[in-house]
């Protein structure tokens, strides 16, 4: 399984969208589309989850520069995010992805 990191995306984006631009390229397991607490509307970033790496690589290279609305897509592999204090003692094993 590859996740993704899909930035500069509207703030009016759903996961409905992004499922419907990336299954194009093959199976997506999930989508997450982060929500400012307070807003509750979109931060502008998505990480999407595809089950094949041959896949997910085509939706990389197809989709990372391409126009969706008035923006540019930065679409890549997501990196493990850098541990912060607060993150420090979870211990429940939880995995954090940064943008790439």
């Amino acid at each position: 399984m590859k996740t993704l990191y899909v930035g500069n995306l509207s703030f009016q984006i759903t996961a409905g969208e992004l499922r419907n631009l990336f299954e194009k390229y093959g199976k997506v397991d999930q989508i997450s589309v982060p929500r400012d607490a307070t807003t509750g509307r979109a931060r502008g970033f998505a990480f999407v989850e595809m089950q094949d790496e041959n896949n997910a690589g085509a939706a990389i290279r197809a989709l990372n520069g391409s126009e969706l609305g008035d923006r540019t897509l930065v679409v890549n592999e997501a990196r493990p995010r850098a541990a912060r204090a607060e993150d420090t003692g979870r211990g429940n094993g939880e995995r954090r992805f940064g943008c790439g």
